[in-house]
Parts: structure tokens; C-alpha cells; sequence
């Protein structure tokens, strides 16, 4: 149970507050053709959305080089991370959370660069007291040490008040890891079974569920 006042509500950002598939994929689909990695299946496509790719993408890549991958994927991405919209009903709990005096940040593994344009660009932006990412050269390349570059933004709040919000296994762990629980966002871009396997605090199927859990929670809080 979120305990605290104002409790803290820590949301993941691609598959949790944003449908950003298009612009990762197409972004993707070029750095792997401009540089020679074959194109994967419809499944590992999939399983990279969301983690850092210093992990998910050297399995992948065989002898090019990864900062050769990145570097052709963030020459796309610069135009296609605007090629996202919020999943249906976020803006509007971000609304009422933020009403109610719940503290928000964003935790992305994507890098912190394009991520504040991109919540500036789905229009929640100031709803956010911070948005933090991983820095461009990977020195925060786990959701772990995203976390801690988001709860230092915040002043180190108590960890029994803060909740991560995640659709990806490493969501859950990246939280734990700071003795964070973590709910994982169902609508996202997670495998089948994944999150079921991470053991997060509870699994929401869709934006709605989330929202009763969060004001349940809230409620026992205050």
C-alpha cells in the first residue's frame, strides 16, 4: 500500500503513458538496413520496446556496431518519436492524479533528450513535476538508474510512497531494486507472461483499472 502525503506516482513512458510503437519500429527498421542487421520477426520487434537497447539490441546485431545501430536509429527517430499519442484515458487520470495532489514524474529508458519533447508533444508535460530519462551516452542505461535519477529530481522521497507504473519486466525490476513496488501497465508493449513472471504489485489490464487501483490507493493514503 502507497503510503505518504502526497503519495508519488513514478509512470514509464513508451507502452505505459504513450502508443509509441510506430516511430520506434520504423525508426528500427531503418538502422537495421542501413546497416546490414537483418530484419527480426514480428515477436522480437516487439520485445523491443521498452528496455534499453544496450540490452536488448547486442543479441540482435552480431559484429556491427552497436553505436553504428544507435547512432543510424537516432538520425530517424529525430522526426519519428512525434509519431506517438497517448493510450486512450491517460491524460485524463494524469489529470485527476495530479488534481489530487499525487506527485508525477516519467521513468523512461529512453533517453531523457527526446523524452521531455515527447510529453511536451502528447500535451501532459506540465502535469510532470519530472521527466527523466537515460542520457545519450548510456550512463543510465538501466531502469535502475533511471529511478534513481528521477527520485533524486524529487528529492529522494520516501520509497514506501512511491509506486512505479511499468509494462515492461524490467519496469518492475528497476523499482524493486530501489524497494519500489510496481504495477504493471497491461495495455503495453509486454511480452505474454512477462510481467506475470516479474511479480509486480498487480497487473492492469486496461487504463480504467489502473485508475481504480491508483484512487483506492490514494484514498487509503490520505
Amino acid at each position: 500500500m502507497i503510503v505518504g502525503s502526497p503519495p508519488v506516482v513514478l509512470f514509464d513512458l513508451d507502452g505505459t503513458v504513450s502508443d509509441s510503437a510506430p516511430g520506434i519500429l520504423a525508426a528500427l527498421r531503418h538502422a537495421f538496413a542501413v546497416t546490414g542487421v537483418p530484419a527480426p520477426d514480428a515477436r522480437t520487434e516487439r520485445g523491443l520496446l521498452g528496455p534499453p537497447f544496450y540490452e536488448s539490441l547486442p543479441p540482435l546485431i552480431g559484429d556491427v556496431p552497436l553505436a553504428d545501430v544507435i547512432a543510424a536509429y537516432r538520425e530517424f527517430y529525430a522526426t519519428a518519436m512525434f509519431d506517438t499519442v497517448a493510450f486512450g484515458g491517460v491524460p485524463a487520470l494524469l489529470e485527476r492524479l495530479h488534481t489530487d495532489g499525487i506527485r508525477l514524474a516519467v521513468a523512461t529508458s529512453k533517453p531523457e533528450r527526446y523524452a521531455v519533447p515527447i510529453v511536451e508533444h502528447l500535451g501532459v508535460a506540465g502535469l510532470f513535476e519530472v521527466i527523466g530519462g537515460d542520457a545519450l551516452d548510456g550512463s543510465r542505461g538501466t531502469k535502475a538508474l533511471v529511478i534513481a535519477h528521477v527520485l533524486a529530481g524529487l528529492g529522494e522521497p520516501d520509497p514506501s510512497g512511491v509506486v512505479m507504473v511499468g509494462d515492461r519486466s524490467h519496469d518492475v525490476l528497476g523499482a524493486r531494486a530501489h524497494g519500489i513496488g510496481c504495477i504493471g501497465a497491461g495495455w503495453g508493449y509486454g511480452l505474454p507472461g512477462e510481467l506475470e513472471a516479474a511479480h509486480p504489485l498487480a497487473i492492469c489490464p486496461t487504463v480504467a483499472d489502473l485508475a481504480v487501483l491508483l484512487e483506492a490507493r490514494d484514498a487509503a493514503a490520505s
